[in-house]
């Protein structure tokens, strides 16, 4: 059963709308992933929205966007750890 977005008290609704933006923060960085700055920013900012969405009801699409993160922001490490070692 679907509930009408607008009875949600504003607590709630701020709650899930951290977990939809950490899932979408979290396909970015994976997307973004070999430019190591713009991974690492979305990737850190998907976890932290993954973290405070956790307190919702959609508790499974906040792990997927700090699981997704994770792998983002190892995927812009390692790429940068990479690049300095192809440099020096």
């Amino acid at each position: 059963m679907q509930t009408d977005p607008a009875s949600l008290d504003p607590e709630e609704r701020m709650n899930k709308f951290y977990a939809l933006m950490s899932a979408a923060l979290g396909v970015l960085s994976l997307c973004v992933g070999l430019i190591p700055v713009a991974g690492t920013l979305f990737g850190v900012a998907g976890i932290i929205l993954g973290i405070l969405g956790r307190r919702s009801e959609s508790k499974k699409t906040a792990l997927a966007g700090i699981v997704l993160s994770i792998i983002g922001l190892l995927t812009a490490i390692i790429f940068s750890i990479l690049l300095y070692m192809e440099r020096y």
